[in-house]
């Protein structure tokens, strides 16, 4: 029986076709390292574990990755307020994630990177956005020019008026357009930094957005 899934894009259940049979390659945003884990990361642990276990119950060769964002304003925050270093806060919050999956009896991904292990391909990936008239440099900050990219918001199903009306809220002066969003974030005093080419900036701006 073949497995059918629910396409995004077309709105439609579909039967499931990987490109490369029978390899499928599975990727899952984990955590910001923060915080204790808490029930809504849990959910997202074990309905992806239950899709990596079917696909591989299927004979696929899965490789499944789910990452950690173990550099964010956030982790910068409750580093300062816990007056300890953010390398070790995140640390710990992976480690305690970690045991929290082994109690669900989740199964462990192929892979499980952390952001900062990949700066490098961060500003790579910013590079060719910036050569593609997809990203600007400003203020030291460098943001995707969301008007720039005609699908932004398709798969969310959301049209960029929709979206326009929330981003007037956090309109900043440094910004061409309420709705572009930051890329790359120039360091604060006494934030950690990555030397950038050409610019000098600081922390990378990990964000969730549609598509």
């Amino acid at each position: 029986m073949p497995l059918s899934i629910y396409n995004s894009a077309s709105g439609k259940k579909e039967i499931f076709k990987p490109q490369n049979p029978p390899q499928v390659k599975l990727y899952v945003c984990g955590i910001t390292t923060y915080d204790e884990a808490h029930l809504g990361h849990a959910r997202a642990a074990v309905v992806f574990d239950v899709v990596f276990r079917v696909l591989k119950h299927l004979g696929y060769q899965v490789h499944y990755v789910r990452n950690y964002t173990d550099i964010d304003d956030k982790i910068l925050k409750r580093a300062a307020e816990n007056q300890e270093p953010w390398k070790a806060l995140a640390e710990r919050y992976v480690l305690a994630y970690a045991q929290v999956m082994d109690q669900l009896k989740v199964l462990k991904p192929t892979e499980e990177p952390r952001a900062t292990d990949y700066i490098d391909s961060m500003q790579a990936l910013i590079k060719i956005l910036e050569e593609k008239n997809l990203a600007y440099a400003q203020g030291g900050d460098v943001f995707f020019a969301v008007r720039k990219f005609p699908t932004y918001g398709e798969l969310a199903k959301k049209k960029l008026e929709d979206l326009e009306a929330g981003a007037r809220v956090e309109l900043r002066e440094e910004k061409r357009d309420p709705l572009d969003f930051a890329l790359w974030k120039k360091a604060k005093p006494g934030e950690p930094f990555w030397p950038s080419p050409g610019v000098k900036v600081g922390l990378v701006g990990i964000l969730n957005v549609p598509l």
